[in-house]
């Protein structure tokens, strides 16, 4: 059977990058479930139980030789995929056998797998994280300065700048790194715990000795690149770490969402345009359209791992007592496609911020059709220090604004401009009305606030994490 005869998942098929799709493979997963039982055995044979050297020679020999049809086999017939994998290996290494998976119980390779799998997950996820924000970080300082329509209730509001708006975007980033940075503490190895977490079957093998038990525990921890293992399980690693990753993944596709949205609703202006290829089709129907796919796209699949996070909370509350089995075909869906959907995103999110397009005529354009309303209490104030009557003042400013907008809504143009300056109270400030309406009186301490941001908060990250630069957005369809 073809992959077009069959169903599989869009996230692997057309979405997710080749790194994040091998991460979570089946390949790494039953590799990850070898390394953790060679880990075993050299660390229990180092400590005194009966394994001989040439046991463990014939695991590392066939360590990487995977027999994954002999594995789907036997699970057929054994109905448990880690038997399944013990039974795959034993063929090869018929001298192991009789050691592998020694005092072990299945959520010993499944559990400590998923545990370095989503550690590896989130440092893949870091990597593209800290690639968009320097992208960003550059973009806002190289647009720090132009000004641009503000929106609140998205009405035109107060001008703002083209950099100082991609701050907002930035300062939703460099907060989501933190949490990502948190998380991955959070992310400690399950250890050799045993079936309910009480360790009695390895305190059996070691002839009730305590401080073998614990040193076992620490040994294969380290081997297996953790500093830390949870102090106490049931059966299984506590769920609610599901849940804390999940929420770390959930804010960056809140903060990508964010992004597209409002990348979407400028792409409508053309002021800011996401990156649009000579040969790229908009529609089959309207040749000339321009249509934001890689933004819709972005926000399509932030919801689904938005939406994923309250899986992972009704998955912790339900474990019963030491651990129940519902949470595992659960868990191979939601965990995976949390990540595969979130890698996704940001393989959008690098391409996009790489190649972002502004016009700044149309910026300027679209400003300046709504400024003379903007900067009328600006226009009030100058007028009074002229001498006038503030009310007065005020209620001519407030006639030519309604005669404008009614222009404007029957279809001419912001005559607003002219107005004011043929306005007979105005006269003392007239001959100031084009300088008094220049856009760049009435963003702030925009451009400052750009440079402060970019100087305190993310310049020092972004030199903490120099290592990290330089992932690219992966668009495959």
């Amino acid at each position: 059977m073809s992959d077009a005869d069959t169903w599989s998942s869009p996230l692997a098929g057309r979405y997710a990058s080749r790194a994040m799709r091998e991460l979570l493979s089946p390949r790494t997963r039953f590799a990850t479930w070898r390394r953790l039982w060679l880990a075993l055995a050299e660390c229990e044979a180092e400590l005194g139980l009966p394994i001989s050297e040439a046991q463990l020679d014939e695991l590392r020999a066939t360590l990487g030789e995977l027999n994954l049809e002999v594995a789907e086999e036997h699970e057929r017939r054994l109905r448990h995929d880690v038997m399944a994998h013990v039974h795959a290996w034993g063929e090869q290494c018929p001298t192991a056998r009789a050691i592998l998976h020694l005092g072990a119980t299945s959520c010993f390779v499944t559990d400590n797998a998923d545990l370095w799998i989503l550690r590896e997950g989130v440092r893949l996820l870091r990597r593209q994280l800290v690639s968009v924000i320097a992208q960003l970080r550059d973009f806002a300082w190289r647009w720090r300065s132009l000004p641009t329509l503000g929106f609140t209730h998205y009405q035109p509001a107060q001008a703002t700048t083209v950099g100082k708006r991609a701050c907002l975007w930035l300062q939703d980033l460099v907060h989501d790194l933190a949490d990502l940075d948190h998380a991955e503490e959070q992310i400690r190895f399950r250890g050799v715990k045993g079936t309910t977490g009480t360790q009695a079957s390895f305190l059996e093998l070691f002839e009730g000795d305590h401080d073998k038990v614990l040193e076992l525990d620490r040994r294969v921890t380290e081997r297996m690149g953790f500093e830390r293992c949870f102090g106490v399980t049931g059966q299984t690693y506590p769920r609610q770490l599901d849940f804390r990753i999940g929420q770390a993944l959930s804010s960056l596709a809140q903060s990508a969402h964010k992004f597209a949205t409002d990348l979407r609703l400028l792409s409508n202006s053309r002021e800011l345009e996401e990156p649009f290829e000579t040969d790229q089709i908009g529609s089959s129907a309207m040749p000339w359209k321009r249509n934001p796919m890689r933004s819709e796209r972005m926000c399509s699949l932030a919801r689904l791992v938005m939406v994923q996070l309250d899986n992972t909370a009704h998955t912790a509350a339900n474990q019963w007592l030491e651990r129940t089995l519902d949470d595992s075909a659960n868990r191979r869906v939601v965990l995976s496609e949390l990540f595969l959907a979130t890698d996704a995103v940001f393989g959008l999110y690098l391409n996009v911020s790489a190649n972002l397009v502004v016009h700044p005529e149309l910026v300027r354009r679209n400003l300046e059709r709504e400024l003379p309303f903007l900067a009328s209490e600006a226009l009030m104030m100058e007028a009074v220090k002229a001498g006038c009557d503030r009310q007065d003042v005020h209620e001519a400013v407030r006639r030519a604004s309604f005669e404008a907008a009614r222009s404007i809504t029957q279809g001419g143009e912001n005559d607003l401009r002219a107005r004011l300056a043929e306005t007979p109270i105005l006269s003392p400030v007239a001959d100031r009305i084009d300088d008094l309406l220049d856009p760049a009186r009435f963003v702030g301490r925009a451009p400052e606030q750009v440079a402060e941001f970019l100087a305190a908060e993310v310049d020092p990250l972004l030199e903490v994490h120099a290592a990290l630069l330089g992932a690219e957005g992966e668009v495959r369809v």
